[in-house]
């Protein structure tokens, strides 16, 4: 079965390598380095080389030529020539696997490729449809001016701009040579818009590319993820039993219990801080566990806070799981789907449910705290309860830091990707690039850079400097075996890479 495939020598860096997997299946040679090619539908075998096979495994229609060459360098760890994707790509061609599509070629391209391979092979225009967008893909149109094209299948999403979205409106009925001519925009920017719709999967015969596996570093201690499982179908489950706590009715008992809470709190406040003082004073460490497990709770009821508004607002889950921050553990719930919101409000809600959650706990807490007599375990718990809540709100509401504060910040302000578009903001400004943000986001932007700045380098220089104070003093060999260790596995293979090429 041959699949019909476009190609544009000029930039074959940025082709997107067809999905095989449909009419082809990869399997090893006994006795051999080689790998072949078997069709599913007939008898067709073409053998390849390990290398060529390794390529082909990615043939899957979410990477590009230059994605799959970088790739297969890194598993063999040996410099391939630099028309290697190009030789491939004429082989696939020559064995009948692949249709060089003729009307994206341009003429003088196409005939130096034809005098090669005219008696091997014959050529044809690919069907529309290859570029076509998946069926169940919605275009979202959001206030502050720009769309959102979201895949709910594989719970992926694109901020697109107006051109852009009627630019890839016509992929399905011109060609990418056809779209560059109308929009009177060059080829590699088609094949950019081309890449990114099919990392997110979006078009027919993509799936999204899995994020990229990096080296290890001992920087990745300080912060790492470990997703756990799909909670979607659960919390679609759940929804409806819970549906009373967004109604307006509890808003307002809500309400009035943070209210009081807050009166309360600021009237206590000494007395709240003289308790922590007896128990530190008469408890000390024997307190560190149990907090440390009501903290859990707290952190627990703060993420389904997040996953049920979420779900309320008609949104997709995708994943739970734990991260750790120096060594400490806490759950993380993955709610990018809320970009998808249309209204502010909603986008906001979502992340602030979180922090409600956190307050409610915290004024239950305090509650129970007034109504319990002292001395008694459901007064302890209570108060360790409420600190716990209180800790992790201080905490999470920092805006420069990539908790709740942040993510808030940007729905609030309708900035997308704020830390990074604030980055980009004074690079163009240091380049002399022209700066296309509005006037009111500029200043925002202007704002946040440097003091995000600031406390990234505040913040985790003074970690680093106590970590290599603390290691240079207590287990200095220790750390110079692990560190010597650590290196020769990071820069190993680069090294012996060199000296293969």
């Amino acid at each position: 079965m041959r699949l019909e495939a476009k190609v544009v020598l000029a930039s074959y860096n940025h082709w997107i390598c067809p999905d095989l997997t449909a009419y082809w299946l990869l399997g090893a040679v006994k006795n051999s380095n080689q790998i072949v090619l078997q069709s599913k539908a007939g008898n067709q075998r073409h053998c390849f080389s390990a290398t060529e096979g390794y390529a082909l495994q990615h043939f899957t229609g979410g990477f590009t030529l230059a994605q799959v060459t970088a790739k297969c360098q890194q598993k063999f760890g040996e410099t391939l020539p630099g028309d290697w994707g190009v030789s491939l790509l004429q082989k696939l061609v020559v064995k009948g696997i692949l249709v060089l599509e003729s009307e994206e070629v341009e003429s003088e391209e196409r005939e130096q490729f034809q005098s090669t391979f005219n008696s091997h092979c014959t050529t044809r225009p690919t069907p529309r449809s290859k570029l076509q967008l998946k069926p169940g893909l919605q275009w979202i149109e959001h206030p502050e001016g720009y769309w959102i094209l979201r895949n709910p299948v594989d719970v992926t999403f694109l901020q697109i701009s107006i051109r852009d979205r009627e630019i890839i409106q016509q992929l399905g009925e011109l060609s990418p040579a056809g779209v560059a001519q109308k929009f009177q925009i060059s080829l590699p920017e088609i094949h950019h818009l081309l890449r990114l719709l099919a990392a997110t999967g979006m078009l027919v015969g993509t799936v999204p590319a899995p994020a990229s596996k990096r080296k290890f570093t001992p920087m990745q201690l300080l912060f790492f993820r470990v997703p756990l499982f799909n909670p979607d179908a659960w919390l679609s489950q759940q929804i409806q039993a819970i549906s009373w706590v967004f109604s307006r009715p509890f808003s307002w008992i809500l309400g009035v219990l943070l209210v009081w809470a807050a009166v309360v709190g600021l009237s206590q406040r000494a007395s709240i801080l003289h308790a922590g003082q007896l128990l530190w004073l008469h408890q000390g460490a024997s307190l560190i566990l149990p907090l440390a497990f009501l903290t859990l709770f707290v952190v627990t009821l703060h993420e389904l806070g997040h996953a049920f508004t979420l779900k309320h607002f008609g949104g997709i889950v995708p994943e739970v799981g734990v991260f750790f921050m120096l060594g400490i553990p806490a759950a993380y719930t993955n709610t990018t789907d809320s970009y998808c919101l249309v209204k502010r409000f909603q986008r906001g809600l979502v992340v602030a449910a979180g922090v409600i959650v956190q307050l409610a706990i915290a004024a239950v807490a305090l509650l129970l705290w007034n109504l319990s007599a002292v001395g008694t375990w459901l007064h302890l718990t209570s108060y360790l309860l409420m600190v716990a809540a209180l800790l992790t709100i201080a905490l999470n509401l920092n805006p420069l830091s990539k908790f709740d504060g942040y993510y808030l910040a940007v729905a609030l302000t309708g900035i997308n990707n704020l830390r990074a578009r604030s980055l980009q903001f004074y690079a163009n400004l240091l380049k002399g690039k022209p700066i296309t943000e509005k006037g009111s986001v500029c200043a925002i932007l202007a704002a946040y850079a440097p003091l995000s700045l600031a406390y990234v380098l505040l913040v985790f220089g003074f970690l680093l400097a106590r970590i290599l104070e603390w290691t240079l003093t207590h287990i200095p060999t220790t750390a110079i075996c692990l560190l010597a260790l650590w290196a020769i596995y990071f820069y190993f293979p680069a090294a012996a890479s060199g000296r293969k090429s």
